[in-house]
């Protein structure tokens, strides 16, 4: 859930209940396998059609890495229908804006636009499943795109390699291990055929979810869905190889140099298990406890008091097969990255071995009832949150029930989980440095 906004925090404190309103929506498959999610909202005078691809840089070869971020951005290239360089005047010129974006488990696609061009969004959704142009200068275009970005990115910003580094070491047989950036070499030896294999088995009605929500007639969009979008032939059945990872048993180290940064971090990151575990639940309610804002343990303790840290921070990456937790801080002067790991390990072992105090507890599930609220404040969020629901947890109502979840949570489970996932025994320690030429 997204995190709560600030305007909220008063409530909080007071241990104030947020109530959500429920989320009503239909649901129906297509003949092609496509699944159709309608979420009518008649508050604002916008819709929503966006598109979910059960597709994610995990779906790579392992010489062939990239490819889905790339589809991120060669399918905004053009449609059999929609001429090259022509998407985005279209969108713009009719009120509207849209984007893209890409994890290691799925690829989404979405147009915001006034309701009266509701129908030009899902036509526009169905001509880049079924339409896509992809042909050498389109590929050769995003090439160069995808270049910049991770120069900008990755290569030149910052702990840019902060994630990649995690990855490589936390992951050794799962596809986790690379970046949804993937490798440039990669990229460059992939050929036209490549690619246009790559469409053909992922980006098919039969491995997608399409959602609308907003403002729309519900008949009407029935009838543009069936009109658009019935037609197009369902693909092969995706099949997923199951990759298992190895327990960690053993403290992992790992030193990377960066020339873009004067001070050092340093990272502790443990293997969790998958987003839909109860566990993975918990996890996140952990991150709130550590380090939720300036009231958390850690910032209290190390950065507000102690004067230690210039930043510190804990949050559960979680997702569709595993999860990685990441505890990070930057010292601050003269302080060691050693002593604030040290500190921060303090605080999880206090999670360990006593319970939080009910106080404590209670403004964490108000938290919660909060960031539950705000993630369905937008058609925007709602339909993300659809989407999401359906592709990678299997249960659309989830965007009503998530919060169940979290109130079933007890003190003793946030004990557990962390005796159970956060040992010094099973992580990666990263030495984020400043490389030797710039000390």
């Amino acid at each position: 859930m997204k995190k709560s906004i600030m305007a909220l925090g008063s409530l909080v404190l007071l241990g104030a209940t947020a109530h959500a309103q429920k989320v009503e929506f239909e649901e129906y498959n297509l003949d092609n396998g496509l699944h159709v999610i309608l979420q009518q909202d008649k508050s604002a005078p916008v819709v929503v059609t966006s598109v979910m691809y059960h597709v994610g840089s995990k779906d790579e070869q392992t010489d062939r890495t990239g490819f889905a971020h790339f589809f991120e951005h060669l399918l905004f290239e053009g449609t059999e229908n929609i001429k090259r360089g022509e998407w985005f005047k279209i969108v713009t010129s009719n009120g509207g804006n849209n984007n893209a974006n890409t994890t290691d488990d799925r690829t989404y696609y979405y147009e915001v636009f006034p309701s009266n061009n509701t129908e030009l969004g899902l036509w526009m959704e169905a001509e880049r499943m079924l339409h896509p142009v992809i042909n050498q200068i389109g590929v050769d275009t995003q090439n160069e795109v995808v270049k910049e970005e991770k120069r900008l990115r990755y290569d030149n910003s910052p702990y840019g390699q902060l994630l990649p580094q995690v990855k490589k070491n936390m992951f050794k047989v799962h596809p986790y291990r690379w970046t949804t950036i993937g490798d440039m070499e990669h990229l460059d030896a992939a050929t036209l055929a490549e690619f246009q294999a790559f469409n053909k088995k992922f980006y098919i009605p039969n491995n997608a979810v399409l959602v609308v929500a907003g403002d729309f007639d519900k008949d009407q969009v029935k009838k543009w869905v069936n009109q658009y979008y019935a037609g197009i032939p369902k693909g092969a059945p995706v099949t997923r190889k199951k990759y298992e990872e190895t327990p960690i048993t053993e403290t992992i180290h790992a030193t990377f140099e960066d020339p873009n940064i004067q001070l050092p971090m340093i990272v502790s990151a443990y293997r969790t298990p998958a987003m839909t575990t109860k566990d993975a639940y918990v996890l996140n309610l952990i991150s709130s406890i550590l380090s939720g804002g300036k009231s958390s343990r850690m910032y209290k303790k190390i950065v507000d008091q102690d004067k230690k840290a210039l930043q510190i921070g804990a949050f559960n990456y979680s997702e569709e097969d595993y999860g990685v937790y990441f505890v990070y801080g930057i010292p601050m002067q003269p302080h060691t990255a050693q002593e604030i790991l040290a500190d921060a390990d303090a605080e999880i072992v206090k999670l360990q071995t006593e319970l939080i105090s009910e106080r404590e507890f209670q403004k964490l599930q108000n938290e919660n009832e909060s960031n539950f609220v705000n993630s369905n404040a937008s058609v925007e969020g709602v339909a993300d949150n659809l989407a999401t629901s359906y592709l990678l947890y299997g249960d659309t109502n989830l965007i009503n029930t998530e919060i169940e979840i979290y109130r079933k949570i007890t003190r003793e489970d946030i004990r557990d989980v962390a005796k159970k996932y956060l040992n010094p025994n099973q992580r990666l320690i990263l030495d984020y440095v400043p490389a030797k030429d710039k000390e």
